[in-house]
């Protein structure tokens, strides 16, 4: 258990939160695997109407981003995660144990997702995407649990940021 110094007595931060990471980790590693263990790649299984399960290797970032590039984007996203991930680690501990709890899901759900792309960089050179939602012949672009995590969390941030204004509004 993660415990911090404030004025003299220690307390339990929201570091307590990382539980969240963990799980996020997990399911999405858990589900990499068994697409990866279960579909060949670039194969789509119908779901239904709207959504397919289709295997698919993302080199880049959001929506492919750089995914055209040499090679060198594998590890500067490996160490952009950790170090987003080390400052996120760094700003739960300095939450308060009650009362941020937008602000320490956001983050935590962040801090997973951040952490379960970086674990498939480094194992697999890429990102395992999988969700692909579509539209008739109008496909929204692949993606995983760590993102829909990471997605979940921004929504987080922006309610708890939200809430913060409205009640420091007079």
């Amino acid at each position: 258990m993660n415990l911090q110094r404030q004025r003299g007595s220690f307390s339990i931060s929201a570091s307590r939160w990382l539980w969240l990471s963990a799980a996020v980790i997990l399911v999405d590693q858990a589900t990499k695997l068994w697409i990866v263990a279960n579909f060949e790649l670039f194969e789509s299984r119908y779901v239904f109407e709207y959504f397919n399960l289709t295997r698919l290797h993302n080199t880049g970032a959001a929506f492919s981003f750089l995914a055209g590039a040499s090679g060198w984007q594998r590890w500067f996203f490996i160490f952009l995660g950790i170090g987003v991930s080390i400052f996120i680690m760094a700003w739960l501990r300095t939450l308060p144990p009650k009362g941020q709890s937008w602000l320490s899901a956001g983050l935590a759900l962040i801090l997973g997702g951040a952490l379960g792309n970086v674990i498939d960089r480094a194992v697999y050179g890429h990102v395992v995407d999988f969700l692909h939602f579509h539209y008739g012949d109008a496909y929204f672009p692949a993606f995983n649990a760590a993102d829909s995590a990471i997605t979940a969390g921004a929504i987080c941030l922006i309610i708890d940021a939200l809430l913060g204004q409205k009640t420091n509004q007079p």
